[in-house]
């Protein structure tokens, strides 16, 4: 029932036919979502990335930053986190889509592979917001990677969306803007479905309803298996 639901959704919307199958699967399986909140050893980690992936070349510059900014901001309030991270990885990385950069049509890259790139697609952003903001401390409850209708551009895009508390308007952390904005102040999105490492929501007109647990997703499981292979702590926000 809820398959249909939601396939329901995706084809009113007119969301592309790959993001069918996630729905389900998100709605089948559930996720294993990595807090990754220990100590991240990123002299090892680029040593693995480097073997993974070759040169690191301009990427080494991005990644060091990354690590910068994750020290820099650990005692400052989530409003500054939220707005520190937002604007870095909008500044440091470029749009490109999945078949370009990865030659694939549905490719999740960890924020690692983003950086090494210089690039991603609106799902990479949100992932690597998710990952450091989850490392600075933000809790599983407040984030949600949101797919969304974006209605100027007439496509299917995803960001990460933050609340301040359970019934709080949420805001949105968006690559195609740097202003965090509340959603009631942006009307060019439509929500559809989100999810974190607790569940899966229904949005918009269905309101703001969990339908599900994520156990087993598998696309974030692939993301967890890679940056453990790249020596990211791996853990649960289960």
């Amino acid at each position: 029932m809820l398959q249909a639901r939601v396939i329901a959704v995706a084809i009113r919307f007119n969301f592309p036919r790959f993001l069918y199958g996630l729905a389900i699967t998100l709605l089948l399986g559930g996720g294993l979502l990595g807090n990754l909140l220990a100590d991240w050893d990123f002299s090892q980690i680029s040593r693995r990335a480097e073997a993974l992936y070759g040169p690191l070349g301009a990427g080494r510059q991005r990644i060091d930053a990354w690590q910068h900014l994750l020290t820099a901001q650990k005692q400052v309030s989530e409003t500054e986190q939220l707005n520190v991270v937002n604007l870095f990885f909008n500044r440091q990385l470029h749009y490109e889509e999945d078949i370009d950069l990865w030659h694939e049509i549905d490719y999740w890259a960890t924020p690692i592979q983003s950086l090494w790139k210089g690039a991603g697609d609106c799902e990479d952003y949100a992932i690597a917001k998710y990952f450091s903001l989850r490392h600075l401390g933000v809790p599983a409850e407040k984030l949600r990677i949101t797919y969304v209708k974006a209605l100027r551009q007439n496509r299917a895009h995803m960001v990460l969306t933050y609340y301040a508390s359970p019934e709080a308007m949420p805001l949105v952390l968006d690559s195609l803007m740097d202003p965090i904005l509340p959603a009631s102040q942006r009307p060019d999105l439509l929500p559809v479905y989100a999810f974190n490492g607790e569940g899966l929501w229904l949005t918009g007109a269905a309101g703001n309803k969990k339908v599900g647990d994520s156990k087993r997703l598998s696309r974030w499981q692939d993301v967890l298996k890679k940056m453990t292979a790249e020596g990211f702590p791996a853990s649960s926000d289960n």
